[in-house]
This record gives structure tokens, sequence and C-alpha cells, in this order.
């Protein structure tokens, strides 16, 4: 007993002294963050079908030194959960490189609940969540400080999407409840008034696509870059998470996993709804090459780029917000070939 003492007492001081040495999310010296977005990890801790996913995690960091990691949901899919968590997490957490989990909807189907997993996430070295305190798994904001000082620049929402519906009248997957889009209503207005009534640029994570993923695809004047083969899986009802985005005018861009098939991006009434790249083995359904999407964001400035990174290294997709969703004038155009 005293021996298991000494060694969970161990261990909450190894964590306590990570968390101590990790530095604020900061914009570098030349005004740019990176985020390399991981989703749908579908791991299965001894199955060599995962393999490719923790290879290609492995890759992808090692080619962009990201100064965050966010891994979009479903990164487990068998038991043990823990073991699995864990495994998958440390690609990051070995390179302390910061991190954080939203959760999907098959996370918490092994041996573990969304508390204790949540607990699990934040036990490892480099995880930058905050406590969850009466939550089973909160909603949280990160803050990104300017390249010269600890003023913040920009806002990165973290968000639970949950998992399928709880009324018996509605099926399908969850939606974002009324407290939560009252959350970011209220956490929005806040930072926007400490930056004298400027809201600050923000972009939003979570796993299950909102409604408008499948209306932004379905406008044939849209531009969507990238791959499209199935419907977004998104929940039937539609609470108005992007209604409140859209009024409170922060966030740029939305990021989720979900649906394997699917790694576009397509604005729609001026926020990029992007899905990640699948990041799993052959554990589950999926034919694109494993990969993830990256995002590089500017400092004082409602714009980033972004890109997917697979396989060997290769780019593709890359794209500037908004411009490359935009149509120019043709009108305006200079003339072409003429003397």
């Amino acid at each position: 007993m005293k021996q298991f003492a000494l060694t969970l007492c161990m261990v909450l001081l190894s964590v306590m002294f990570c968390r101590a040495q990790i530095k604020p999310l900061k914009f570098d010296k030349n005004g740019e963050f990176k985020i390399v977005q991981f989703t749908d990890v579908h791991f299965k801790y001894g199955n060599p079908a995962s393999d490719i996913a923790l290879k290609r995690i492995n890759e992808v960091l090692d080619a962009e030194r990201p100064d965050l990691v966010v891994f979009t949901g479903d990164v487990v899919y068998a038991k043990p959960a823990e073991t699995a968590m864990r495994t998958v997490l440390a690609c990051a957490s070995s390179r302390k490189i910061p991190f954080v989990v939203t959760f999907g909807n098959h996370d918490n189907e092994q041996d573990k609940t969304r508390a204790e997993l949540y607990d699990v996430v934040r036990s490892v070295p480099y995880n930058i969540q905050p406590d969850r305190g009466e939550a089973d798994s909160p909603d949280y904001v990160l803050a990104l400080q300017a390249s010269d000082s600890n003023r913040d620049a920009a806002l990165l929402y973290c968000m639970d999407s949950h998992s399928y519906s709880r009324l018996p009248d509605v099926k399908g997957y969850a939606w974002f409840t009324f407290d939560q889009v009252n959350w970011y209503r209220s956490q929005s207005a806040a930072y926007t008034e400490r930056n004298g009534g400027k809201p600050l640029p923000a972009l939003a994570f979570f796993h299950i696509p909102l409604p408008e993923y499948n209306q932004a695809a379905a406008d044939e004047s849209a531009i969507l870059i990238g791959t499209r083969m199935e419907k977004a899986c998104a929940p039937l009802l539609n609470t108005g998470m992007f209604a409140a985005m859209k009024e409170a005018g922060d966030v740029m861009g939305t990021f989720v996993g979900h649906d394997h098939d699917n790694d576009y991006s397509v604005m729609w009434h001026g926020i990029l709804l992007a899905y990640g790249r699948f990041t799993g083995g052959n554990t589950e359904y999926n034919h694109l090459p494993n990969g993830a999407r990256v995002i590089l964001m500017k400092e004082n400035a409602r714009t980033f780029t972004t890109w997917i990174r697979t396989k060997g290294g290769e780019i593709v997709d890359k794209t500037i917000y908004p411009d490359s969703y935009r149509k120019d004038d043709w009108r305006k155009r200079p003339p072409v070939g003429e003397k």
C-alpha cells in the first residue's frame, strides 16, 4: 500500500512538474502559430492495423513541428482505452508538444467513461486542458498570447459535441446544448470586451460537424476545396451554434472529424467549415490516405493558411482563408495575352 501511494505521488508530481514547464501558447517572433489537427485515429492497442496511424502521427509531427496538437475525437476504439489513449498521446507528449483532446462519439464506448478518459488525458505530460470540475468533459478556451507581450491575441474554442441523441423521438447524433451555445456567447463577449470591443481572431475544434456543413456543401456557388465522398453526419437538430459564432464575429473557422471520407473545407457566410484528414489505420472505413490537417495562424490578422499533410510528407489542398474561398470579379481581371 505504501509503495502504491509513493508511486502515485511520484506520478502526480511528474505531471505537475511538466505543467509548470509548459510555456503559454504564444505567437512566435514571426507572428505565426501552427496547429496540427489529428482526427479519428480509431486506435486499437495491440492491433497491427493501427500501426500506420502512429507512424503517420509521428511523421507529421516531425515534419511540421507544431506549437499545438489538437485531437478532434474518436481517438480510441477498443479496450484497454486508457492504454490506447496514452499510446497515441505519447506521440505529442514525448516531443514536448502541448496538446488537447476533444472527444468523439466512440471514445467512451470502451471501458472508460468520458470523465475517466478526460482525467487520463489530463494526466499525460504536456496536456493543457483545464480541470474538468463537476463536468464530464468541459468546453474551454485556449488564449494565444501576442508575440511581444502576454496580451491575448487569438482564441481557440475546444468543445465537446457529445455522442448520440438522448431524446427518444430524435434519432442520430447529439448537438450542442442550449448551455453550450450560451457558454460560447459569454466567453466570446468577455474576450471581445477585454479587447476594446473588437472580436479576437478565433478557431473552433470539435468532433461532429454542424448542420451547416451540409448546407454549405450543397451550395453550387460555393468554392469547396478537398474531398467530399459522404454527406456530413450532423445532428438533426440545429441549436444555433453557427449563428452564435456568426453574430459574435470572432470565429474564422471550425475544424471537425467524424466523417472519414471527407477532408474538404468550404466557406459559409464568412466562416470556414473544415474537416481534418482521417488519421487512423484500417480499423474503420476509410478511402483517403491517412494524414492530418495543418493550420498556420497569423498574428493580428483574420486570416490563416491550411493544408493537408499525408503519406511521405505530401502536402495537398493548401489554401488561404478567406481569399481561396472567394470568387474574384472577372470584369476587373487584367487583360491576358493582349499587346
